[in-house]
């Protein structure tokens, strides 16, 4: 298994290699040179494996033997131990059609823990192998920073520097950042949107030179590490149903911001995993579902909304899809990426629109709709969603083609994370003692601009102060 670029300059390199590139330096997002098919026979082998034995098989197919298998087995057991759940990710059955795959039993309690814990310690791992100083950098539109920091703070060898949208995530995720004392992690609350912090973050990585020489490397969904992590609860979900429900066909509700959620269920979907429908959930900055119900891809006013970690508009993993649907096409990938750059929109031929609504559904999920689905499911099942797992739900009964079969809906937070949404709806929750605890910490953290200048100019004094 080799791994190239969407824009195909360059070579073919392997997996670990892969993972510490994150971003081509072609500007592409890395992708593996072939897709591994997964047969009936070895979906009814793993049917009864726990999540960390279905993950070291998942991941087996992709690293080449590059980490030998005892040392790939612990990372994971090692990735896993500080979840609550037993299962990792427990399956919650609401009705007969419906169930709910909880992905936020993790430390930040959130499901980019799924992924970034692994990434964490295989970061540490490759850094102790190559006797390496690794400098993680980030932007998070709330819960990537939470979890990647906690992954990694105070682990010998890495520094993190993450980026956030100063007063545009929720207080417990600015929290879980900020309360963090290490010393090799920074903070930057940037005057700016979540995309703002993702463009400068985009750029620095495209900055050959400085990526060199600082060492720096990827925790955001850039990394085709964290995608391929994340498909594994996909096929995990699929094999905890019961023989009748996968007959009658398996659909997926997902919420998404930055479509590195829906695509890592794509990847399982091109794997063989016998998804019917991916319905992508998008909140009011909608950008994702008028791309796949017009065919028009362009970002227009940003909206602050009760699901802040999908607020939004261009999605990284956006180039990823493109690939595959343009048939691996890299030259063809980089002339619209660039038409993209130069234009600020992408437009799609009706019979494009076709194809993509043959890979994929969308539901936007308005502010007053997503309160709604959390009152109602409260109601109706006594089961409290957040904002972004509410979206989901919105979307399956929006959108969703409940005649083809049973839905997972995921849950991607803890609605702890997202208290000030849950009590306009006057509905009281107990935190999680991990959570309560927060509040009587102090905050570290440097308030920026949103100029690549001034956060060029706190990492060059971090990485300084580190060295």
């Amino acid at each position: 298994m080799k791994y190239n670029s969407t824009r195909g300059k360059v070579a073919p390199i392997g997996f670990i290699d892969m993972f510490l590139m994150g971003l081509g330096e072609d500007g592409g997002l890395i992708v593996p040179e072939t897709i591994p098919s997964v047969t009936d026979d070895q979906l009814k082998a793993w049917s009864k494996l726990s999540y960390q034995d279905l993950m070291l098989e998942i991941f087996s197919l992709f690293t080449n033997g590059e980490i030998p298998e005892r040392d790939l087995r612990q990372l994971i057991q090692d990735s896993y131990a500080g979840f609550t759940s037993p299962a990792v990710l427990p399956l919650t059955t609401l009705n007969d059609s419906l169930h709910v795959l909880e992905l936020f039993h993790g430390p930040t309690f959130a499901f980019k823990d799924v992924a970034l814990q692994f990434m964490g310690n295989l970061y540490a791992y490759v850094a102790k192998k190559q006797n390496k100083v690794v400098n993680i950098l980030g932007a998070t539109s709330g819960d990537t920073g939470a979890s990647a920091i906690s992954s990694v703070r105070g682990k010998e060898g890495i520094q993190i520097c993450i980026l956030h949208p100063n007063g545009k995530v929720s207080l417990v995720q600015e929290l879980q950042m900020t309360t963090v004392h290490d010393d090799n992690v920074l903070n930057l609350s940037v005057n700016g949107n979540f995309d703002d912090c993702q463009q400068i973050i985009k750029e620095l990585f495209e900055d050959i030179p400085f990526k060199t020489k600082y060492h720096l490397r990827a925790i955001n969904s850039i990394n085709f590490v964290r995608i391929l992590a994340q498909s594994v609860y996909y096929f995990y979900a699929y094999l905890q149903l019961p023989e009748k429900a996968k007959a009658s066909g398996v659909n997926f509700s997902i919420p998404t911001g930055n479509f590195g959620n829906i695509f890592s269920g794509y990847l399982a979907k091109k794997m063989g995993l016998p998804i019917k429908q991916l319905v992508l959930a998008t909140n009011e900055n909608n950008i994702l579902e008028r791309f796949v119900r017009e065919g028009v891809y362009k970002p227009e006013g940003f909206r602050s909304t009760h699901s802040p970690s999908m607020d939004i508009q261009i999605a990284s993993n956006f180039e990823r899809y493109l690939y595959y649907f343009m048939g691996e096409d890299a030259a063809a990938v980089t002339s619209r990426m660039e038409k993209f750059k130069s234009e600020g929109q992408l437009t799609f031929a009706s019979e494009e629109v076709a194809r993509i609504q043959q890979d994929l559904t969308a539901y936007s999920v308005g502010n007053a709709e997503c309160l709604e689905t959390i009152r109602t499911y409260q109601d109706r099942y006594g089961y409290l969603l957040d904002p972004h797992s509410a979206c989901g739900i919105a979307a399956y009964e929006g959108a969703g083609n409940k005649n083809d079969g049973v839905f997972v809906s995921l849950a991607t937070a803890h609605p702890a994370k997202f208290d000030e949404a849950i009590r306009l709806l006057g509905i009281e929750q107990k935190f999680p003692e991990r959570i309560q605890e927060l509040f009587d910490k102090p905050k570290h953290q440097v308030v920026v601009d949103n100029s690549k200048t001034e956060v060029v100019a706190q990492l060059e004094s971090f990485y300084r102060v580190n060295k």
